[in-house]
């Protein structure tokens, strides 16, 4: 199993337009082959900070979900409310910090 951490920096005030325009990515990741679990956390201290927690079977369903029409079009939409983002990829071998 993988673990995928997106961690991003939004624009203030931002919080409702985005959580809008990534629901049906959510909806859609898990449905994928490979997802085990997809959510989205809005950090407690700090209400400009969002995480996106992934469980995926392996490698082969993360880039699959890369692929993936949904996924495609929230990063396309939410481009604009995201100052900066950070990946972490934690593998039972590794973490890998993007």
């Amino acid at each position: 199993m993988i673990y995928l951490i997106a961690t991003l920096k939004i624009k203030p005030d931002s919080f409702e337009t985005i959580e809008k325009l990534v629901a049906p990515c959510i909806e859609g990741t898990r449905l994928e082959a490979g997802n085990i679990s997809y959510d989205l956390f809005q950090s407690t201290t700090d209400k400009n900070t969002l995480s996106f927690v992934e469980r995926w079977k392996d490698q082969t369903a993360i880039d699959n979900h890369f692929t993936e029409s949904h996924f495609l079009a929230w990063r396309d939409a939410g481009a604009e409310y995201i100052l900066d983002k950070k990946l972490e990829i934690i593998t039972p071998e590794n973490i890998e910090q993007k």
